[in-house]
Formats: C-alpha cells, structure tokens, sequence
C-alpha cells in the first residue's frame, strides 16, 4: 500500500507537479468531484488550506431532504434531484444516514396561497404560514418527485387529535398537521472524509494534501502554501475546480477572476440537552414555519436536540459563530410550537454556525437566493493558462450529482471518456454493509475478543470500516480515555493513523462525534491529544499549542471544551 502521510504527499507533488486537475477545497462538493475524477483515471489533487470538512459541510442542519420547501420558488429540478439523491444515500451510505419521520404542524386551510404564489415569481412578500391545503399540494408534489428510487413511506395528513397524540407537546393552536419522511445524517463530516479515503484507495495516481492553501499564480502554475511549516510548491494543472465554497471568490482573484460569484447567508444550530424537549418530539423531527416565514427545524439527534437554523447575510465567512441574537430567535420560535417546554442557556451543550455558498444574487430575501448548483467556467488568459470551473451553490444532499455534473465537464475538457459511475456505489463503511447486523456484530467480537457492545459502536460510527478499528483496538495498546467512556486510545491511535489527521481540533470536531454530542470537556480534549501526540511523534510543545488552540476555538465559538466540574459559562440573555 502507497504511503499517505503527508510528507509522502509532498515529496510526489514536488517529483511531479503536474496534475492534470487541481481541485481546490476539500468539503462535500471537492470530495465528491475528487472521488468522481480519481475513480475515472485522472491524475488529482486535492487541496485545502484547512481540514477535511472544516467549513459549511460540518456545519449544516444535518437534514437528507429533497428540499421540500424550494417547492415554493419552482426549482422542481432540484427537489427532484435531491429526493432522488436523498434515497440513494439511504443505501449508499446505510451507517451514517437513516430515515426521519416529519411532522409540520398547520394552523389553517388556505394560509400562505398569495406569499407562495409571490415567491414562485421571487417577488417580496409579507410572511405568512402555509395551511393544510398548501401543505398538501407541496407533499403530494414531493413524494412524486421523489418516487424513483424511493424506500420511505408516502405523507399522511393528520388531524388536530391525531397530531397531538403523535406530539402531545405541540401547541393547541394547530389546526392539523402533515407527516412525511425524509432522511438525516448523523456525521456528515465522516461521509466527506470517507469520499476522499475512497478515492485515494481506489485510484493510486490522486493524492490528497489538508493544510495546503492555493495562493495564486507564479511563474509555473499554482503556488500552493503548507501552512504547517510555512514552505510552499507549485502545481501546473490542465484545469482548476474551485470548490472553496464561500471562499470561492477569495480563491478566484489571484487567479485573476475577479467576478463575485458568491452571496452567502449564515446558518446557526444549537445542540440542546433537555429530557422534556426530547420527551416532546419523540423519534420525529418537527419541522415548521417561524411567525417571520423563516423554515426551523427540531429533531432528536444521538441523545440531545438539534434545533435551527437562522438565515442571515454575511459578507465574511471566516470566524462566524452563533450570536446571542440568534439564540433568542431559536429559543422564541421554539416556543411557539412547543410551548410546555421551557428551554434556558444552560441547557445548550455546543453551537455552531456555517456559510451556505448561495450564489450572488439581488434577492429581496435571503429565502429566495437559489439553492440550484452550478458550475461556472472561467477560460484561460494569457496570465493563466488553464481553465477554472467553480462550483457555486447546492446543497448537501445533492454532493454526488454536482460531483458528477463538474466531472463530466472535466473529462468533456480533457477528452477522457467515463467508465465509472457512482449512483449505486457505497460510500465508506457503506461497503458490505450486513443486512444481520448483529450477526455481524457477534462474529467480529468473537475474531478480536471486543464486547458486543463496543463492536456494535465501531459498526454504527464506521460501517464495515468497523473491522479495521476493531482488530486495531484489539491489537493494543488500548486503554478507557477519562471522560469519553465512548471512545478508547486505540480508536483514536487508529484514526490519528488512517485518517489524515493533522491536527487535535480535526479529532475532536470532525473525525469523531466528541464535540457536538457536548462531550468535549477540557479532560477529554486532553486525553485525545496525548493519544495523538504519542502515535504521530508530536512534541510536548507542539502538544500543547495545539489542545490550546482547540480549547480556545471550542469556547469562543461552541460554547464547549470546559473541565468537567467547572460550571459552563451561561451566555448573556441579549
């Protein structure tokens, strides 16, 4: 097996730095383009100046939906699109995304006809709740939309006993209410993880490098930056695919196009730790409408609630977090639904905030920016001579499709057929994934001498990739980790290993589920850095710049990483 640590990467790149494409950005749409042109023969690069996933694919609402709501503005093509996707993730990737039952609570028959008819022309209107009728138009809609490939039950319509047996929190004001299915992700940062693992494996010509920030033209190509020792090499590329996200614009103009392509609005979460809340909502999400028009969603999520979203525009990406404003505004639209429930400060367990990277637009709104993806070329200058193909706007859900779109045009450009397709092909842990679990379970506890219980956890955060953490585990050396009775030394040496891991903040917030299931006390943070420091030869002050580096981040824009007997800090009420 080839050598993926980094400095096996560089010392490749700088023997040949001649890709034939340099895809720029390493979230859900740069993974997903990398995994379709490595699998396809061609020789990639993949970049970012940070981690895998750092950006809006680890902070979305962590929804697998067709987009029930852009029904609305008649993007049918994009529901259509991300429906279909939606039911291939479901078995593409069966260990991380699973169905979600729905309910949208109603509050009448007729309400919301004349905005939804001004935002079908994307015209300003006055908020207003949809009504049953509405509601009903729009879910009959999506199920057909979402009829190929399809694994989930069809709507229902309830009626005001029936919803608030389902949901006996909900409001008294509700008319009626809606039930549908659409699916969920419990850690979209692995999925994205796990395209770019598929790809290197699979597709010995591609190489992958984090921490490396493309920084214009020189005289020879692309300067690409290590921003973790400072040195720099070029890259010569046939073509660049910018898939930087909100940063798109930012990656453009050294390349000297100066065109904003990029109008993003910013979206909020929290993570709530609340017996009453999650009592109210049962094993449904709760999706519904803000008295402002502004879509929210509540749903359980791995022990805890995750309530959003906000939709507020920004002009810089870089440091964005979850204002106390913002908190206000989840708390009181939470209040209107379930109003039995009273939800405080001290109840969030971590936050999180992301950029959508919607493209530039005059809308009156920020609802009514399009959520349809594109890919936008930027032909070659005298200046600069290879084309760039930005990938602008999509949403999650809809990564496969994009990825495939902006491959094709690649190949088109390069004048290479494609001979392999990924509509039907497992993501990850997806691979093999056993339809008798638990016969899965018992054989692999038997082979490496794990409990049952810790095999059945390896399965539910890795899938099949379970096999390999396993028999890592039980290889030893292995021992509990204080605070994290979830996690061990040898899974986290095995990660430090296997996944590209570059710094202690890429464990605790992405490779793992630690931070955002409100686990990331000060302890543990400190426990996963001296695993991480002893299995990659990091240094004692290396070790420590880094875990305060991360506590810093996990407190000024999380609301985590303090001891665990310490009393968390409540935030000011305004």
């Amino acid at each position: 097996m080839r050598d993926l640590s980094r400095q096996a990467v560089i010392e490749r790149l700088r023997r040949d730095p001649a890709p034939e494409v340099l895809v720029v950005g390493a979230g859900i749409n740069g993974a997903a383009v990398f995994r379709e042109l490595a699998l396809n023969g061609v020789r990639a690069v993949l970049v970012d100046r940070g981690d895998i996933a750092e950006g809006a694919s680890s902070a979305l609402s962590r929804m697998v939906h067709g987009g029930l709501r852009y029904l609305e503005t008649a993007e049918l093509a994009l529901v259509r699109e991300g429906a279909t996707e939606r039911n291939r993730l479901l078995r593409n990737a069966p260990h991380l995304v699973g169905p979600l039952r729905t309910m949208v609570p109603l509050y009448d028959l007729w309400g919301g006809t004349f905005a939804a008819i001004a935002k079908l022309f994307r015209r300003p209107t006055t908020s207003g709740r949809r009504g049953a009728m509405l509601i009903r138009i729009g879910l009959m809609l999506y199920d057909w939309l979402g009829s190929r490939e399809r694994t989930m039950p069809h709507h229902r319509m309830l009626s005001r006993d029936a919803a608030l047996t389902a949901m006996p929190g909900l409001t008294r004001s509700i008319a009626s209410a809606a039930e549908y299915w659409d699916g969920w992700v419990s850690h979209p940062e692995r999925i994205n993880l796990e395209l770019v693992l598929d790809a290197l494996a699979a597709a010995p010509q591609a190489d992958a490098l984090t921490y490396a920030a493309a920084e214009g033209l020189g005289p020879e190509g692309v300067r690409i930056r290590d921003t973790l020792t400072g040195e720099t090499l070029t890259l010569a590329p046939r073509i660049v695919v910018n898939a930087a996200g909100a940063w798109i614009d930012r990656v453009n103009a050294p390349l000297g196009i100066n065109t904003r392509m990029i109008g993003g609005t910013k979206g909020s979460h929290l993570v709530i730790d609340h017996d009453g809340l999650r009592a109210a909502l049962g094993d449904a999400m709760l999706y519904f409408e803000a008295p402002d028009g502004r879509t929210c969603i509540v749903f359980p999520f791995l022990g805890n609630v995750l309530l959003g979203t906000t939709d507020i525009r920004v002009e810089d990406a870089d440091g964005v977090r979850c204002e106390e404003s913002e908190i206000d505004y989840l708390f009181a639209v939470l209040k209107e639904v379930l109003p039995d429930v009273a939800i405080g400060r001290e109840h969030i367990r971590y936050r999180y905030s992301g950029v959508r990277p919607l493209p530039y637009v005059d809308a009156a709104t920020p609802s009514l920016i399009p959520r349809t993806h594109s890919l936008v070329p930027s032909e070659p200058t005298p200046e600069r001579p290879f084309p760039v193909l930005s990938m602008v706007s999509g949403k999650w859900t809809t990564f496969r499709a994009f990825g495939e779109q902006a491959a094709d045009e690649v190949l088109h450009r390069l004048g290479k057929p494609r001979s392999v397709g990924t509509q039907s092909r497992p993501i990850g842990g997806g691979a093999g994934f056993p339809a008798d679990r638990a016969g899965w379970i018992r054989d692999l506890a038997r082979e490496t001498g794990l409990p049952d219980t810790r095999i059945a956890d390896l399965l539910a955060r890795y899938g099949t990739r379970a096999r390999d953490a396993a028999r890592a585990i039980a290889a030893g050396p292995d021992a509990p980790l204080e605070g994290l009775p979830r996690h061990s030394s040898g899974e986290i040496a095995w990660i430090a290993r296997e996944e590209m891991v570059a710094h202690l903040a890429d464990v605790v917030l992405r490779r793992t589920l630690v931070a955002l299931r409100g686990e990331a006390s000060e302890e543990a943070v400190r426990a996963i850095a001296a695993v991480l420091a002893d299995t990659l030869g990091w240094s004692a002050a290396r070790t420590a710049e880094d875990v305060d580096a991360t506590l810093a981040l996990l407190r000024d824009r999380h609301g985590a990483g303090y001891p665990l007997k310490a009393t968390r800090p409540v935030s000011a009420t305004s």
